[in-house]
């Protein structure tokens, strides 16, 4: 097996397999210094999808995942915005839709809103999300796709649209987890246990990243962002 159950309805890839490993080589965190969010740990997606091989490993796993389920998922939903980042690639090759799932009514249509939510960093006010009305519906079997399952918020929110659509969740898919902040005890126990059967799947725990992955540039004393003009004239930090 190359899951293992580390709580109910909980699951991690080994990290013996092969793209566990690819993932803990190629990911990087970056300090509040270094980072666009006021947080201790700031994973960097781009650090993935800069690694064609990691990603062509994210790709093949999870096609490979969903054609062996029967019955098969109906269709991909990924969260704005790095949920798009790997959503697609895995519903092209299973020729199933992708759906987008965006924040404050940017799709075009008519539109099922989530509740607001709130996230492991402050925002100006709550979030929410939004799909289009019809996109998934009766009979459909949704697999929800996002860079990280953090506190859980914004994965709830892709939860309640899922069930607002009389569609079927399959799983909640996260290439990163953070175990510490408890985002499956908190979505299996919200709304008198609603949500207490959804499966997720995490390919990395953030417990296996160490002060190596750490992105961080050392001897930098300037500013993070440097103007263009800045850098052809070699003003540099």
């Amino acid at each position: 097996m190359s899951l293992r159950e580390v709580a109910p309805h909980t699951y991690l890839l080994e990290e013996s397999h092969q793209l566990s490993q690819l993932l803990k080589k190629n990911y990087r965190w970056y300090s509040p210094a270094f980072s666009p969010r006021d947080v201790l740990r700031f994973a960097d997606v781009s650090s993935i999808t800069e690694s064609p091989e990691t990603m062509k490993a994210i790709r093949d796993f999870l096609v490979e995942r969903y054609r062996a389920m029967t019955p098969a998922p109906t269709h991909i939903l990924g969260f704005d915005a790095r949920g798009f980042l790997f959503g697609p690639m895995i519903a092209v090759e299973l020729r199933i839709p992708f759906v987008l799932m965006r924040k404050a009514d940017k799709n075009a249509g008519l539109l099922i809103r989530s509740e607001p939510y709130e996230k492991e960093y402050k925002e100006a006010a709550p979030e929410v999300m939004t799909i289009r009305y019809g996109s998934i519906g009766e009979g459909s079997r949704v697999v929800l796709i996002d860079d990280v399952l953090a506190t859980g918020g914004t994965a709830l929110s892709g939860l309640q649209l899922v069930v607002a659509s009389a569609a079927e969740v399959v799983e909640m898919v996260s290439i990163l987890s953070i175990p510490f902040l408890k985002a499956v005890e908190r979505i299996h126990s919200t709304a008198n246990g609603r949500y207490k059967d959804v499966q997720f799947l995490s390919l990395l725990s953030e417990d296996a990243l160490t002060a190596k992955n750490c992105g961080d540039l050392q001897g930098v004393d300037g500013p993070r962002v440097i103007s263009c003009g800045d850098v052809l004239a070699k003003n540099l930090p």
